[in-house]
């Protein structure tokens, strides 16, 4: 499958994994009417089969499908699409992604300052122990956990219990979200140079500059969620052929 064009957009090339090769077929094939709202998918069997791809990386592809309110996965019964597209706000978990960046900015962007003006010896030590654990880690279930960590660690920083209480309430969305990215958005290295930015202004005691980095790392969230969900030059996806087990380049 030749997807360079509708993964670069015209940026950067990357590398596309397998599973954003199959979910880019599968998104495509759904927006077309290949497979009408109502349709069941075929089996996971049969997809594997035909794309010649691990039954790992085929369900990675079904959950951001899901992920994007284009299908809904049935209990014993299968995949089934309930639209056709185009995807306007995904859901992680419980909450909409517009819905979590809106609280998100409300929530941590002025908990980075305090937490610039608050933080102790203790919560220094703990967020570069972490962020230096995040930048040697491959593994994305591993990275995406600690993702999350990092955030409670802000919030603890600045030393308000009811700012920790709620990054733990979203803190399953926050993980979903984190992966969804990760997987495909290849946010890891940006993410951990933003996550170093915000770190090194709360060393300094910088109220402006955490809450400018942290503004600034969310503003990347958005626009990479954006470019994944609307991506450019979508409608010129080639999803004729299949993809091949491992990494394309794009």
């Amino acid at each position: 499958m030749n997807l360079s064009d509708s993964q670069t957009g015209g940026s950067v090339p990357r590398r596309v994994s397998a599973m954003e090769a199959v979910l880019s077929h599968l998104r495509s094939a759904i927006e077309r009417g290949e497979y009408a709202v109502g349709d069941k998918l075929p089996s996971e069997a049969e997809l594997c089969r035909s794309l010649e791809v691990s039954r790992p990386v085929l369900r990675e592809a079904l959950r951001a499908l899901q992920t994007m309110g284009l299908t809904v996965s049935r209990t014993g019964k299968g995949t089934f699409v309930v639209s056709n597209g185009p995807v306007v706000d995904p859901t992680f978990g419980d909450y909409a992604a517009s819905d979590l960046i809106e609280v998100r900015r409300h929530v941590e962007i002025p908990v980075a300052g305090y937490a610039a003006a608050r933080r102790t010896p203790e919560d220094l030590d703990h967020l570069a122990h972490l962020l230096d654990r995040m930048e040697h880690e491959t593994d994305t279930t591993a990275w995406v956990a600690m993702d999350t960590l990092f955030h409670l660690a802000v919030a603890q920083a600045a030393q308000n219990p009811v700012f920790r209480r709620v990054i733990e309430e979203i803190r399953d969305a926050l993980a979903r979200q984190s992966a969804f990215l990760n997987e495909l958005g290849g946010r890891r290295e940006q993410s951990n140079r933003e996550h170093r930015a915000i770190v090194e202004a709360l060393i300094d005691g910088s109220e402006r500059d955490a809450t400018e980095a942290m503004a600034h790392h969310l503003d990347r969230v958005e626009t990479t969620l954006t470019a994944i969900v609307r991506p450019e030059g979508a409608e010129n996806t080639d999803s004729t052929d299949t993809p091949t087990e491992g990494e394309t380049p794009a």
